[in-house]
């Protein structure tokens, strides 16, 4: 079936939320390879984001091609940007995703301009730049060739083993500014992976991208993140997730427990509630009091967590002097909450 013939046109588009309106809708479509999602095309003004000072963080401006997620994570800190479009932060979250169509064109009038001060600018701290609509839309050799050819340094954070598509194109990058690459795995359990990341790629795979990525010369840090308290956080498991990360090839890790802020919590609790009942008393003891594990538990966590990196050689950041900082970049995509690591 023709990608074209499954279009919606602008005129058949006129009930279309205010919200996909205001960011320039074209057309929404769907296409049977991806079965229940919704692409709603946008054509974007800006491709930059600016950070603000006040937040504190190793970069200024942020670059996201997709609003929404496919991946379907249920701790998703985005989760609740999407009511900014009039969607809701559960479902539609995973199954209606805005793609910014045009986005590598005005990122490249966006960094030539004379005003440009080639600041680094970080991908993936919003929604995943290699979620499955990548594999059609193509969007990132775009941004990653307007990046480099005006000497931009920039990193990526990625769940996505599409990542492996752009490895000629990343290295190549690393040559001329300041790249650095980091995967996100937090578990090993491959039924607790298909309850609570139902769309992203197994952790298996996951660890053979760690591999690509080193084997091509690249430093690969790993984001074990978020540590899900009562499921992955025994040292059991974090002792086998971090040996596998480091046999994988990787240079560092920064781990950090789950924080769960606006509606991004009724919809995780609503999951464990069905998955694992028997604990929601005690997430509700957790995060009683706020968004964020109190300082005794992410305390524990660290003591548990720092004789593990340095035994596996895991405590560097595995990026070059001259480039972007990622482990704080995924830090900043939806914590205050410092990493442990």
């Amino acid at each position: 079936m023709r990608w074209d013939g499954q279009a919606v046109t602008r005129a058949e588009a006129d009930g279309a939320l205010p919200g996909l309106e205001r960011l320039g809708l074209v057309r929404s479509i769907r296409v049977p390879k991806f079965d229940g999602i919704t692409f709603h095309e946008v054509l974007c003004k800006s491709a930059l984001n600016k950070v603000p000072e006040a937040s504190n963080l190793p970069f200024r401006y942020t670059v996201n091609a997709y609003r929404g997620c496919s991946h379907a994570c249920r701790y998703c800190f985005a989760r609740p940007t999407h009511e900014y479009l009039d969607f809701d932060s559960g479902n539609d979250f995973d199954r209606e995703l805005v793609v910014k169509t045009n986005v590598a064109e005005v990122l490249r009038r966006e960094l030539f301009r004379r005003s440009w001060t080639r600041d680094a600018v970080a991908l993936g701290t919003n929604t995943d730049p290699y979620q499955r609509a990548e594999g059609r839309y193509a969007l990132m050799p775009g941004i990653i060739a307007a990046l480099a050819d005006s000497g931009t340094p920039f990193s990526i954070l990625t769940k996505g083993t599409l990542l492996r598509r752009d490895l000629p194109l990343i290295v190549d990058a690393g040559t001329r500014v300041g790249v650095s690459v980091a995967v996100s795995l937090a578990m090993l359990d491959p039924d607790l992976h298909r309850s609570v990341e139902p769309g992203t790629p197994t952790p298996a795979a996951r660890l053979e991208l760690i591999s690509a990525i080193a084997e091509a010369g690249l430093g690969c840090h790993v984001m074990v993140a978020p540590v899900l308290p009562y499921l992955t956080d025994s040292e059991a498991h974090l002792d086998a997730l971090l040996s596998r990360i480091a046999a994988a090839g990787a240079t560092g890790v920064t781990v950090f427990g789950l924080h769960l802020r606006g509606a991004t919590r009724g919809w995780f609790l609503a999951w464990l509630g069905s998955a694992y009942p028997e604990l929601l008393p005690r997430y509700r003891e957790l995060y009683g009091r706020g968004a964020y594990l109190g300082p005794e538990y992410r305390e524990r966590l660290r003591t548990r967590v720092a004789p593990l990196v340095a035994r596996y050689g895991l405590g560097g950041s595995g990026h070059r002097p001259d480039t972007v900082r990622t482990a704080p970049a995924a830090v900043a995509a939806g914590a205050v909450q410092p990493a442990l690591f």
